[in-house]
């Protein structure tokens, strides 16, 4: 028997899109020999819908979506994810398309509400899997989370269950498939039956899934795995009832990953929402070479356009290096110098500004007069602003609203400025584009004379290890003083991610590559007391 797993980039909400891809999918798994064809979670709506769900009209939109596409698969079984409406609510639901017909439907039983998810708001949960038999084999489908909790699939195997069909709606982070072998190689240490793990592709706002789906045999081994972040179809071969060996993609160091993680959310964010291009403003730093460079390599010089826009403060070789990134990489450029604007500003504000020193509010309005040129921009053309901050920045408030944060996506949102560097280094590996000058330089807003970040912030390995350490994984102060970081520095950087919150709430999604994000994943208020 031959199972084709189909790992699909879905858009959420394009129901008769959605339902082509899947259908194409399907003849080429029926040309294949294939029987059956697998899915992932929720794939006839795109994941995750949020509050699409609770629209009575989109669930209905889907049944009858559903029923078209079972009509037109009739040469081969296929196992689509759907919202549904049923007794007790509405469910997170597989169903069994054969013959033309949706035949048998099964819900989720384990609803995750924590980290991005929280389908406890929309779903109510299933009590039983769905199991069924095809060519002599007996199938169990847990839906995504089922596998990472006790219960579901040890229920489907106590109804016969021989093989597990595992569909999965589950989004990239650093890590993320080690922690999958991990917790499918439990499942199967329970159960002692092989899995067959199909995971979504492609980005989704602030998320990214990476497809990586994979077959893992009775003995908890990996012995097929797909390429990641690809559409792609494999077929899986059963041997009296028994998966065999196939092949296995190459593996991806973890700054290639990363690398292909965010240039994947780039392509899709623009392609999806249906912008023409992207603008940025590249100032000769290194967050913006790598913005440029993940922006090219994502859509094509051609839909790309660097502003570079000097004051007086910024050094001469600020633009020379910029300049040399626009000739390498084939974009389009334009130079708007902001000192004529600048003077102007600060001509106007002369009798407000009279007697008071230079400080961060002539720095803002530069930043500020920067973002309204590139807003402007972005409107006459229609062409999206990509925000060149990193999480660092993020954390601590080294960003202006209105400022460099105005854009519509923030690409390095979640990547810390150590692991800047990190994947300025690998992409230079590939081809060299980012002069190395940008990255060996003393990084600087250069918003006023010889000025760098390190004036006013912890060195920068310092300064990410104690957002880390606070930010994703939740330690107190005091756990992260006792790990040998110094009370200042920790008070102080535990400090400005407090009072920074009011930012953060004004900016940009961005690709998500961590197990936390400042997005879904990070809901602080922003008037709060608690000091720890």
């Amino acid at each position: 028997m031959l199972i084709a797993v189909s790992q699909i980039n879905f858009i959420v909400g394009d129901l008769r899109g959605n339902a082509a891809k899947i259908e194409a999918h399907a003849r080429r798994a029926q040309v294949a020999g294939a029987s059956l064809m697998v899915t992932s979670e929720l794939g006839l709506c795109g994941y995750p819908p949020e509050d699409l769900v609770l629209r009575d009209s989109f669930i209905s939109d889907c049944d009858s979506a559903l029923q078209a596409l079972a009509r037109a698969c009739n040469g081969v079984a296929v196992l689509v994810g759907h919202p549904v409406r049923a007794p007790g609510g509405r469910y997170n639901a597989v169903s069994l398309l054969r013959g033309g017909e949706v035949v048998a439907t099964g819900y989720k039983m384990r609803l995750p509400n924590d980290s991005v998810f929280d389908e406890q708001r929309y779903f109510e949960p299933g009590s039983t899997p769905l199991v069924f038999d095809l060519d002599g084999v007996r199938f169990g489908v847990p839906i995504c989370q089922d596998i990472w909790e006790e219960g579901p699939a040890q229920a489907a195997c106590a109804r016969g269950a021989r093989v597990l069909l595992v569909p999965n709606g589950s989004p990239y982070h650093m890590d993320k498939q080690s922690t999958r072998y991990e917790v499918v190689g439990a499942a199967i240490a329970k159960t002692g039956v092989p899995v067959i793990y199909c995971n979504q592709v492609g980005g989704q706002d602030e998320l990214v899934f990476d497809g990586a789906s994979f077959v893992m045999n009775a003995a908890g081994a990996v012995i097929q795995q797909l390429p990641a972040f690809e559409d792609a179809q494999a077929i899986v071969e059963l041997r009296d009832g028994a998966p065999v060996p196939g092949p296995i993609a190459a593996p991806m160091s973890a700054e290639q990953t990363v690398y292909t993680a965010l240039t994947l959310g780039v392509r899709d964010y623009v392609g999806k929402n249906g912008f023409p291009g992207v603008l940025l403003g590249l100032s000769g730093g290194i967050d913006s070479a790598l913005t440029l460079t993940v922006a090219v390599d994502a859509l094509g010089a051609d839909q790309v356009h660097a502003v570079m826009m000097p004051s007086q403060f910024n050094a001469p070789i600020s633009l020379e290096d910029s300049q040399v990134m626009v000739a390498a990489l084939g974009v389009r450029a334009s130079v708007l110098p902001i000192k004529p604007v600048y003077d102007s500003f600060l001509a106007s504000l002369e009798d407000e500004f009279r007697d008071r020193p230079f400080d961060t509010t002539e720095e803002n309005i530069q930043a500020r007069i920067r973002g309204t040129l590139l807003m402007a921009l972005s409107n006459k053309y229609g062409s999206i602003v990509l925000t060149t901050g990193n999480k660092s920045e993020m954390a601590v408030g080294y960003c202006t609203l209105y400022g460099d944060m105005a854009g519509g996506f923030a690409v390095l949102k979640d990547i810390f400025k150590t692991l800047v560097y990190r994947l300025a280094r690998y992409r230079n590996s590939v081809s060299p584009v980012i002069p190395e000058r940008v990255i060996t330089r003393a990084p600087s807003a250069e918003l006023r004379p010889d000025q760098t970040d390190q004036d006013s912030l912890p060195p920068y390995e310092v300064l990410d290890a104690i957002v880390a350490r606070y930010m994703e994984e939740n330690q107190s102060p005091e756990d992260i003083i006792r790990q040998g970081y110094a009370e200042a520095d920790v008070k102080r950087v535990v400090r400005l991610i407090k009072i920074n919150e009011y930012k953060r709430r004004q900016a940009p999604v961005g690709v998500r590559i961590t197990e936390r994000a400042f997005g879904k994943d990070w809901r602080y208020p922003i008037t709060s007391k608690y000091s720890a």
